[in-house]
């Protein structure tokens, strides 16, 4: 029930019902919840309270909606600090969570002129095109296509980058990793992406791009990944100056 004496609106009161029932495992993910005429009639409130609630629930990513079925409990998000260079493969692990990989291409060819700039690479220079879907505990979560320098590493293998590209690069090359520089935009997925990562064409993503360096400043990878924005969020903390 919701206390209509409160000072608190409402529809936040039924939102933080239905989080708490969420939080409690009454709700578990992709069970339907009640209808909004079955939840106004049990907090005793209009459909239309009732459905700001449910609206603002969808918009944080803690429900979706099924056209024709009802509303559902979504799946947790999980979340990226903006601080601190990881890998896909270090991120699920430090949550519990089993990384896979699927490879799509693993091949030689000579640098695209955009990717020899940002590698800093010689007209002709040869890269490593990797693209990889990559999934947390066997579902999907993002697509991710790596280019390297060849000459950089030139015994990368298609075994190799099932893996962590990370730890391959600092434990068995012996490299340490410096730092990157990110760029995230949202955008939507095309029928190709849609198809990798089980969504909807036209669903929201995370279209990110990373140019990372070594600790000595030689640069050593362009990523560009495009992630899940449904199963996935970035957070950061931000300081007064």
């Amino acid at each position: 029930m919701v206390d209509k004496k409160s000072p608190l609106p409402m529809y936040y009161q039924i939102e933080e019902d239905l989080k708490q029932r969420i939080t409690n495992q009454e709700f578990k993910t992709s069970d339907m919840i009640p209808s909004e005429r079955e939840l106004s009639e049990t907090f005793e409130v209009s459909r239309m309270t009732v459905r700001q609630a449910i609206t603002n629930l969808v918009n944080e990513g803690v429900l979706y909606r099924v056209k024709g079925k009802g509303t559902f409990v979504a799946e947790e998000k999980i979340e990226q600090p903006l601080q601190g260079l990881t890998s896909f493969t270090e991120d699920m692990k430090t949550r519990g969570m089993e990384a896979s990989s699927k490879l799509l291409t693993f091949e030689k060819m000579s640098a695209p002129l955009d990717i020899t700039r940002k590698l800093q690479l010689n007209e002709g220079a040869e890269v490593y095109k990797i693209q990889r879907v990559r999934f947390a505990d066997q579902k999907p979560m993002a697509v991710e296509t790596n280019f390297l320098s060849a000459a950089m590493f030139p015994e990368l293998d298609e075994q190799t980058v099932l893996g962590s590209l990370y730890n391959y690069i600092e434990k068995t090359q012996k490299q340490p990793i410096g730092k990157a520089h990110q760029m995230i935009e949202a955008t939507i997925a095309d029928e190709n992406q849609a198809e990798l990562l089980d969504i909807p064409v036209d669903s929201a993503i995370l279209s990110i791009e990373r140019h990372s360096t070594l600790a000595d400043g030689t640069p050593f990878e362009v990523v560009r990944s495009s992630y899940r924005a449904d199963r996935y969020k970035f957070i950061s903390d931000i300081y007064r100056t």
